[in-house]
Order: C-alpha cells, then sequence, then structure tokens
C-alpha cells in the first residue's frame, strides 16, 4: 500500500473544514510572548501576547491535587530554582511559587482562561511521557473548559489525549504533536501512522526541522491543518510559511 492510500484510510473523514479554519489564521506565541526579563508560561509573556494580537500556546502539567498547570517542565529547577518535581505539589503550594527574577507566579489553567477571556485563540499542549496519566490531564483540562467560548484546542505528543477527547469530548479541537528526530516517540514513519491512527486528530503540530516532507503535504492536501513549531528563525518562519498553515513561534520567528 502506498504511503498516499494508508494516509486516507487513517484520515477518513477528513475534518470539517468549518471547524478547523480557525487554526490558520493566527501567529501563536510559543509559551506566550516570553524574552529577556519575561518567563515563558507566566502571565507577563500571555499579557505580552495579546497585546501584539498573537495567538497563544501554553503547557500543562498537573499538581499533587490534580489542578492543570499552565508549566512547561516536569520540575520547577529550571524556571523556579527549586528541586520539587511539578506533581508533588499541591495547587496551593504551586500558586506560593514565584519565577526566577520576577514577580510573576505559576497559573492554573481557569485563570488563564479568565485573562485571555476569548480575546485571542488558545493552544493547550498536555504534557505526556510513557506510564503518565493523561487521561486525567484530559479530564481535568475540559472539566476547566466547561462553558469557556473562546476559540481554542487541545494537543500532546501522546496520541492517546486526542483518543481521549474524541470519545468522551468531542466538540473539544484535538490535535496531535508530532517530531521525528530521536527526541520523540515518532522517529520511523510505522510509529508516525500509528500515532495518528490511535488519535485520529483535528489537525497536527508538526516539528519545523521536519518540514518540508511527504507525509505532511499529504496531510495538509486531505484537509488537515498543520500548524508547526517551534518557528524561531527567519529561516524557520520562511518553511513554515511554505509547508504550514501557520507557525508557533518565538524570538526572531515571530519577526
Amino acid at each position: 500500500m502506498t504511503i498516499a492510500a494508508s494516509l486516507d484510510r487513517l484520515l477518513a473523514p477528513p475534518p470539517d473544514p468549518a471547524r478547523v479554519a480557525w487554526l490558520g489564521d493566527w501567529t501563536y506565541a510559543h509559551r506566550g510572548l516570553h524574552g529577556p526579563g519575561v518567563i515563558e508560561n507566566s502571565p507577563s509573556a500571555f499579557r505580552a501576547a495579546m497585546s501584539a494580537g498573537l495567538g497563544i500556546e501554553c503547557d500543562i502539567q498537573r499538581s499533587l491535587d490534580h489542578w492543570p498547570m499552565v508549566y512547561h517542565d516536569w520540575d520547577f529547577a529550571r524556571l523556579i530554582g527549586r528541586p520539587d518535581k511539578a506533581a508533588a505539589l499541591t495547587r496551593a503550594q504551586w500558586r506560593e511559587l514565584a519565577y526566577l527574577e520576577s514577580e510573576d507566579r505559576p497559573l492554573d489553567l481557569s485563570e488563564l482562561l479568565a485573562m485571555i477571556g476569548g480575546r485571542v485563540p488558545l493552544l493547550i499542549e498536555l504534557k505526556s511521557r510513557r506510564g503518565y496519566d493523561i487521561e486525567g490531564s484530559c479530564q481535568r483540562v475540559v472539566e476547566a473548559l466547561e462553558g469557556y467560548d473562546g476559540a481554542h484546542a487541545v494537543m500532546s505528543f501522546d496520541p492517546r489525549a486526542a483518543r481521549w477527547l474524541r470519545r468522551h469530548s468531542p466538540r473539544t479541537l484535538r490535535g496531535l504533536v508530532m517530531r521525528e528526530d530521536e527526541h520523540g516517540y515518532t522517529k520511523r514513519a510505522w510509529q508516525r501512522h500509528l500515532a495518528l491512527w490511535i488519535a485520529r486528530p483535528d489537525f497536527m503540530a508538526y516539528h519545523v526541522a521536519a518540514l518540508p516532507n511527504r507525509f505532511v503535504a499529504r496531510l495538509r492536501a486531505h484537509g488537515m491543518p498543520v500548524l508547526t513549531w517551534t518557528v524561531d528563525s527567519p529561516q524557520a518562519r520562511a518553511i513554515a510559511t511554505r509547508h504550514a498553515d501557520a507557525p508557533i513561534a518565538e524570538g526572531a520567528g515571530l519577526a
């Protein structure tokens, strides 16, 4: 079976164009509009992104008491200067933390949604790794999104996230994040096809270093929007413009 034929089987039916059209209309600030003096995934970074007219991409970890917290790393060493694991502290303990050289404190997802208030679209990436309870994150994120009317989508490297959303929250726009290098779980073509089959996503968020390629071109030809990350240079921006529908960008990639 050819690549084109196998992808057609995996992607039938194609995403509803009316549901996914807005994804390609924006540039998304990767972890907010951060830089010198402004920490990633912080309130200041999100306010700066909104002021610049950018969509927002953020990351979700879970606290000990299962709140969806807006934070990327599995521990607090890099951004807060503490050795604790992210999942070892309660939401109340998270709220006592402060980012290094900043007065900002980590947000939970409900606080971020209240801050955005539908003014710009939001991409929510659920962090996961082998053996992780990604379904628990899906459940808590969907609960936080209850009643939120702003444009938003939920995505993850873990294809189980999109599968859970498809089954339990079908109105939630769901994405699959993918890379092809040794740092991910989809280095080989069969792994990418398997992840796609499990996830059945509405859109893809693809590593810009892997573009262009036939796999992504076929996804787009089938009607699936493809976002690309992390666009952090003019060269990467040019690749994103030619081979994807929207960039998730930071630094020089936003120019």
